[in-house]
């Protein structure tokens, strides 16, 4: 029946499905877990209270109700088991994706990531991929205790063979989690857990045409220009993009146009963004919520300087952690890259 047919009869066609929902980024994700699940039945869930309880955050909640004990996997407080046993169903053709409970927490499987899961790939000349997703709830500003609040993305990034990415608002969540866990390659999936809730719109029929691997690995490691501007670069991912576009607005508001981009991926970096940005503004500020010693930071001011210093006015600054043990709930604030702090550097380089 036309919808002229149902108005002459006195009946409405019912209208089509909205594809576009408001979600919280933990939402986001969980709703990324669940229609991966829903599409490849070899795609499974591991991790410590991730089943009924839904994980510390809630994250996985409801996915154990509805895919059962098969499928969403409480497992022993052991992340070197937990990889390893991953590593394995991997490689006898699953898709696992492993819960680390808090960031801080990865270090027993450091070596079963950086020794192993990175190394399968190469080792083997291309014949054996290990599809394996690590998701970390990671970075600070929850006033959390110790070990619970790490930034450990460059310890992982100097490894090849590992994808490290991170979004920053839920629809990215949403997409890049599927990505992630359709990429060939083992992925560090990394949550800025201080985002958990923050909410945004999600169109959940964005990404169901880029979930092809060679598609969905492209897609996976391009970086995205939040904000388009004219004075300065201001390059963020993850926890800090929020802190990079509340200081986008007040440079604004106080005459200088800064362009945001969200790096999206961190290992592979998308250079070609960030320098064509650099070389359009002349002056580029990295924020992380790192130590900025031997961070990622550093990498981008490298590569923009080769690459960009004909076109630059000033130098690169850095804007970061500090090279000290994260600190207690009650100092997070002197630690973590403030606004203050990101407007500063904005303002020193907008002077050259």
């Amino acid at each position: 029946m036309t919808e002229t047919q149902h108005r002459a009869s006195g009946t409405t066609a019912p209208a089509p499905e909205s594809t576009i929902k408001t979600m919280t980024m933990a939402g986001a994700i969980n709703a990324g877990l669940r229609a991966a699940m829903e599409r490849d039945p070899k795609v499974l869930l591991m991790g410590e209270d991730i089943g009924a309880l839904g994980g510390v955050f809630r994250v996985t909640d409801g996915l154990h109700k509805d895919f059962g004990d098969a499928r969403v996997m409480d497992t022993p407080l052991a992340e070197s088991g937990i990889v390893g046993t991953a590593i394995g169903m991997s490689m006898r053709g699953y898709r696992p994706v492993v819960e680390i409970q808090f960031d801080g927490f990865i270090f027993p499987a450091f070596n079963q990531i950086t020794t192993q899961l990175a190394k399968m790939h190469y080792r083997s000349h291309g014949r054996i991929e290990v599809p394996v997703v690590i998701r970390v709830p990671f970075a600070g500003g929850i006033g959390a205790v110790e070990h619970h609040s790490e930034s450990i993305e460059a310890l992982f990034a100097h490894t090849a063979g590992l994808r490290l990415v991170s979004p920053a608002n839920p629809q990215d969540a949403y997409d890049m989690i599927q990505q992630s866990i359709f990429s060939p390659d083992p992925v560090l999936f990394l949550e800025p857990k201080a985002r958990y809730w923050d909410k945004g719109d999600v169109d959940t029929a964005a990404v169901r045409t880029r979930l092809d691997g060679a598609t969905a690995t492209a897609d996976l490691g391009r970086a995205r220009i939040a904000r388009t501007g004219s004075d300065v670069t201001l390059v963020a991912y993850g926890p800090t993009m929020r802190t990079a576009m509340q200081a986008a607005e007040v440079a604004a508001s106080e005459g200088t146009s800064v362009e945001v981009v969200d790096l999206r991926s961190i290992s592979p970096l998308d250079f070609t963004t960030v320098i064509r940005s650099a070389k359009r503004t002349g002056r580029v500020v990295v924020v992380h919520e790192a130590p900025t010693l031997h961070g990622v930071g550093a990498e981008i001011a490298a590569r923009v300087s080769e690459e960009a210093f004909y076109h630059l006015h000033a130098p690169v600054l850095r804007v970061g952690g500090f090279h000290t043990p994260y600190p207690g709930a009650k100092f997070e604030h002197d630690y973590l890259p403030t606004l203050d702090r990101v407007l500063d550097a904005v303002d020193r380089v907008a002077k050259h």
